[in-house]
């Protein structure tokens, strides 16, 4: 739950708001997920995918919330919402197909239900999901595993370089924390933008390069996603000035990129090295098995 920094919906009326609608519901308020976003971005269309109950308080940073609602969607998903902050206003009942044309344009508080949502953690999304761009996508089984060895978790910070659908999912699951994409080309910034947009993950910040100026604006990062190419020794030393405990996941195809990482983790000080190889063969429209590039993972922290 996240209730902080807000000045318009106080933690106080952010509890009795649970009640009444906990009440309202016949459930226990542990049935909520609860989004304070006023003067804030939050992860909101994610955290609706994934939980049957979301209790927004919102403000007029966020005016066409509804219509994000729709456009993501949930047209059919059953919302009731007040203007004001008390629970002594008139709460309405809606579809949310019926209010794309309403603006948010002050303290609004928002109950957005679906019992049909399958509150589960999203792992290994579709390729198909993503935006067509530049971009080709790892797949999704091998991604399931990548995102098992990062581990991120709810107030993570990640980097993600030249891995786009690794930062979706992990943006997803660090919810209250912040991934950042290193996309050198305008073209892979414009796609990561699109998926940016299209899984409504507002924890995300895009960079262009590992330099010290890129690096300066972003937070500390755990772990880096790298997927490596003929500059990964200057990669992991300029993400090592950022951050001299690092974690490391590198991704790649290549038997002579493979064969020298081991120099390069013993030149920085990377122990605990780890070796993973995937090889994942899937069956075509001809029922023929079709193996998929077998990338290498290694792991390593500073």
């Amino acid at each position: 739950m996240d209730v902080k920094n807000s000045n318009v919906f106080e933690t106080d009326g952010v509890l009795k708001w649970m009640g009444y609608f906990a009440d309202k519901m016949n459930v226990g308020p542990e049935k909520f997920k609860v989004l304070n976003i006023c003067g804030k971005q939050k992860n909101v269309i994610p955290t609706i995918e994934t939980h049957k109950r979301v209790l927004i308080f919102a403000d007029s940073d966020h005016p066409d919330l509804f219509y994000e609602f729709w456009e993501a969607g949930f047209g059919e998903y059953d919302i009731w919402y007040g203007e004001g902050t008390d629970t002594d206003i008139e709460v309405k009942n809606s579809k949310i197909k019926k209010l794309i044309n309403k603006k948010i344009t002050g303290p609004t508080v928002i109950l957005v239900v679906n019992e049909n949502t399958r509150e589960a953690y999203r792992i290994g999304i579709k390729n198909e999901n993503f935006s067509k761009g530049p971009i080709h996508y790892v797949g999704n089984e091998i991604r399931a595993v990548i995102m098992s060895l990062l581990g991120i978790d709810e107030h993570d910070t990640a980097i993600i370089v030249s891995g786009e659908s690794i930062v979706i999912e992990a943006a997803i699951n660090a919810s209250e924390g912040t991934i950042i994409a290193v996309e050198g080309t305008e073209a892979a910034k414009h796609s990561m933008e699109e998926n940016v947009d299209k899984f409504g993950v507002k924890n995300v910040k895009i960079i262009p390069d590992l330099s010290e100026q890129s690096l300066s604006n972003v937070p500390v990062p755990r772990i880096a996603f790298i997927v490596a190419t003929k500059n990964l020794e200057e990669d992991i030393r300029n993400l090592l000035t950022k951050n001299p405990h690092m974690q490391f996941v590198i991704y790649t195809l290549e038997l002579d990129i493979l064969s020298g990482i081991g120099n390069i983790f013993k030149i920085y000080g990377i122990k605990d090295m780890e070796v993973i190889q995937i090889t994942v063969s899937k069956t075509d429209k001809r029922s023929v098995f079709v193996t998929q590039p077998s990338p290498w993972l290694i792991i390593g922290e500073a």
